[in-house]
C-alpha cells in the first residue's frame, strides 16, 4: 500500500510543480492539462480507494 501512496504523492508533487511552473502561454492548453492531470488524479485515489476495500472485504 506505500508504494501507491508514493505514487499519489509524486503525482500531486509533479501537479503542483506544472502550476508552478508555468511553461505553455496558451490559456487553452494550459486548461486542458490541468483538466487532464485532475482527472488522473482523481482515477488514481479512486484506484486506491478500490484497493482498500477489497482488502478490507478479504478480513
Amino acid at each position: 500500500m506505500k508504494k501507491q501512496l508514493y505514487i499519489y504523492a509524486g503525482l500531486i508533487i509533479l501537479f503542483v510543480a506544472y502550476n508552478f511552473y508555468k511553461p505553455i502561454e496558451d490559456a487553452r492548453i494550459d486548461t486542458g492539462i490541468n483538466i487532464l492531470f485532475a482527472s488522473i488524479l482523481f482515477l488514481y485515489i479512486a484506484y486506491i480507494a478500490y484497493l482498500v476495500l477489497k482488502r478490507m472485504g478479504k478480513k
